[in-house]
Parts: structure tokens; C-alpha cells; sequence
């Protein structure tokens, strides 16, 4: 039998216009939206490919790709000797296909030319804003050795969360028998499944698709010569099911969507836990990215730290930092205090004479002032925040949207390359 991984093409979604993480994809694509310090989120899925030695992938996109482009160039470089590639592929018009992307199952119809010129014989096709960690290799394994020509990867889910998920019930041989998109809590009764034992003491009886797919090649042609189907997730795969042999691949381990400024927020300051669930600290699991040539971050002034995270390359004179996450380049002054709050840091430094020159001419300087509060923040890159600045997040605050920040569920996001003015205050 063929090396499995070596005969699978992987897929990037690089999702919508990401309306739901905006401001953060006011100026870029979703996977380009920078995560733990000094990651972006469309590592994370190349990372997981390159880890199960899966090395030919695209990436596609549509939405503000610039800064994507930049970083899959910057980044991910193979040898001239090898067939390994990160390709992007943004929506482009044709005279056969005059429009942009209309659903994932679209996305992936419009680009199909471009797949045709790889041997491969499975696609695994793979979302753009996922957190998670996993082998596809034993994925891959389970759908040859069932004879699947479509696998499903599948999370088990609460009660709680099976509303926000594609539910489906399975036979006794994992292959998918019945699917509901987004079930009401009336019916979920009867969309029990089996699970372990573990996963049963938590409450997740119900098995929810990730969004994660093998899809034979064959298969794939044949279900993209349609035109008409524009989504996998709400067409294809309801429409496929009693027709394929659809296995569904049972997954344990950390997994959540980065589709909202909620969500995104708790997986990033998740990250600062003791042990956290998405582990960074792990060396058969590693997250790649751009390799930056950075110092190492420098604290000075007794700053206290507890529970957080720092980058690379950061300087930090404040008070306090408690349960954050601290990205690259960042500079945070005398006497300032973070506390639950991410921020991005910058992507370029001042020189000294420029910090001075800007002092002399009251011009504020990239990076956080002297005695700022901070809390339950995310401050994108490159922002100015002046001195005495107050950002107090919270369920006090109510959904707001102005040019230099935005409230979304008590969490203010301050937009990239803001700059607030001494003593402004949120809060």
C-alpha cells in the first residue's frame, strides 16, 4: 500500500469576508488574523499538515489577501528538490466562473483546475479558523481501511454547544447514517451517540462535524461537476448521505472555532493556563511560522507577571501583567497594568531617535504609555496609546463601533494602528 499521506492534497478554507471577527478583518483575511503573540490562525492548519508529513497544500482565499500572501511567501519555503508547496488561491473571475466564492463547496469547484494538475487520490479539505492539534494520519488510515470515498471528522459536543454545530448519528461501523444542520434543542434527544467513557462523563453525546473532510478524488470531481451545490456542510454532505460510504472519524482532543471576537479572545488567553489545552510546548505537535529575527523580550522596573504569555523582541517597564497574552515587538511603559487582554504588538520598531524626535513634537509612539489599565482588551498591531490610558472591559459595556475601537459582548477591541490620546477611557 502507497504511503497514504504522500497521495493527499490538503485543501485550506480560507473562509468569508470574516465579518464576525471584525474589526480584526477590517484590513485583513481571517487566516491572516495574528494569534498567541506571534502566530497566524492559517498556521495552525499547515502546521497540522506538516506534522502528519502532508506537504502539498493551497490555501484559499478572497478577502483582503495581502497580508496572507506576505506571510505563506515569507514563511513557507521547502526544498527545491521536493514537490512540497503552500499555494494560495484567491477567488478570481473566469469566463467559466464569473463570480467570487459562494460556499465552500464552490470555492473548492472554482479551483478545481488547479488540483487537476496533482496526482493525488485523496483531497482532505480542511477550514481556515480552527484551534485545534491532530495527526491526520490516523484520519487518513481510518478512511482507506474502511473503504470510505467520504470522511467526516467529528467532535463530541454538549447540549450546550450542539445547537452551533452540523449534528450527525452514526451505525455501528462509524459510517454516518443521518445529518441536521444547527438542530433545536427540542429534537437533540434523539441525536444521541455513542462516545467513550470520557467523553460521556463530561456530557458530549453528541457528535458534531468539524468541517474537516477526506473526500476521495473521484468522488470529488464528480460531486464538483455540479454547479448547483455551493456548500459542503449544508449540501453535499446531507445530499451524499444513503448515496457514499461516509465514515465519521471520531476526534478527542482540544478543538474550537475562532469564528467571533468571543471566541477568538478565550482560545488566546486560554493559552496562558497552566496546562493548557492547545499546547504550544509540545515537540511533536509544533506550530510553524515566520522565522523572525528578534531579541529576546526585556523587562525592567520589577514588572509582575502571572499567567501570561510574552513574544519575542518585547521591552516591558509596567506594573503588572496578569493572564495575558503578549505579542511580538510589544512595548508597554512605566507603571501600566494588563490584565486578561491580548495584545497583538507591533510589526516594526522605532529607533531612538525617532522615539525622542516624536516626544519633542507631542507625537505618540507605537506601543502602550505609562500608567495605562488595561483589561479585557484586545489591541490590535501597531497602535499608539498615549499615557494614563484606561480600557476597563467588561459586561458593563454595551456593543459599541467608532473608528478607533469596538465593544463586542464586553470585550473592546482597539483597531489596528489606532492611537488613543493621554487619558483616554473605555470603560
Amino acid at each position: 500500500m502507497k504511503n497514504m499521506n504522500k497521495t493527499t492534497l490538503a485543501i485550506i478554507l480560507g473562509g468569508g469576508q470574516g465579518s464576525r471577527l471584525a474589526p480584526l478583518t477590517e484590513s485583513r483575511s481571517k487566516p491572516a488574523v495574528p494569534i498567541a503573540g506571534k502566530y497566524r490562525l492559517v498556521d495552525i492548519p499547515i502546521s497540522n499538515c506538516i506534522n502528519s508529513d502532508i506537504k502539498r497544500m493551497f490555501v484559499l482565499t478572497q478577502f483582503n489577501s495581502a497580508s496572507l500572501n506576505q506571510h505563506i511567501k515569507n514563511t513557507y519555503h521547502f526544498s527545491h528538490f521536493s514537490t512540497a508547496f503552500v499555494d494560495i488561491l484567491a477567488a478570481e473571475q473566469t469566463p467559466e466562473n464569473p463570480t467570487w466564492f459562494q460556499g465552500t463547496a464552490d470555492a473548492v469547484r472554482q479551483c478545481m483546475q488547479h488540483f487537476m494538475n496533482h496526482e493525488f487520490d485523496y483531497a482532505l479539505i480542511l477550514s481556515g479558523d480552527q484551534l485545534y492539534q491532530m495527526d491526520f494520519n490516523h484520519m487518513i488510515k481510518a478512511h482507506h481501511d474502511s473503504g470510505a470515498t467520504i470522511s467526516i471528522a467529528t467532535l463530541p459536543v454538549s447540549a450546550k454547544e450542539a445547537p452551533e454545530f452540523g449534528i450527525l448519528k452514526t451505525n455501528s461501523e462509524n459510517f454516518i447514517t443521518s445529518f441536521i444542520e444547527k438542530p433545536h434543542q427540542s429534537v437533540l434527544q434523539d441525536w444521541t451517540s455513542e462516545v467513550s467513557d470520557d467523553m460521556k462523563d463530561e456530557g458530549k453525546i453528541y457528535l458534531a462535524s468539524m468541517g474537516i473532510y477526506i473526500f476521495n478524488r473521484e468522488l470529488l470531481v464528480e460531486l464538483m461537476s455540479n454547479p448547483d451545490t455551493k456548500d459542503f456542510g449544508k449540501e453535499i454532505i446531507p445530499q451524499s448521505i444513503g448515496k457514499e460510504r461516509i465514515l465519521s472519524y471520531q476526534y478527542e482532543g482540544y478543538s474550537t472555532d475562532i469564528g467571533n471576537i468571543d471566541s477568538f479572545f478565550e482560545a488566546n488567553l486560554g493559552l496562558t493556563d497552566e496546562i493548557p489545552k492547545f499546547n504550544l510546548f509540545d515537540n511533536s505537535s509544533k506550530i510553524y511560522t515566520r522565522a523572525r529575527v528578534l531579541p529576546p523580550s526585556k523587562m525592567n522596573g520589577g514588572t509582575s507577571f502571572d499567567c501570561s504569555v510574552v513574544a519575542e523582541g518585547c521591552i516591558i517597564e509596567g506594573t503588572e501583567i496578569v493572564h495575558s497574552v503578549i505579542g511580538i515587538r510589544s512595548r508597554i511603559g512605566k507603571g501600566s497594568t494588563v490584565i486578561d487582554s491580548y495584545l497583538m504588538g507591533n510589526d516594526y520598531y522605532q529607533n531612538l531617535e525617532e522615539i525622542s524626535n516624536n516626544y519633542h513634537q507631542h507625537i505618540y509612539n507605537i506601543g502602550i504609555g505609562e500608567r495605562c489599565f488595561i483589561k479585557n482588551t484586545i489591541v490590535d498591531k501597531n497602535c499608539r496609546i498615549g499615557n494614563d490610558v484606561r480600557l476597563n472591559g467588561g459586561s458593563h459595556l454595551e456593543n459599541a463601533n467608532t473608528p478607533l475601537y469596538t465593544v463586542k459582548d464586553g470585550i473592546i477591541v482597539v483597531k489596528k494602528g489606532a492611537v488613543l490620546e493621554n487619558g483616554f477611557s473605555v470603560g
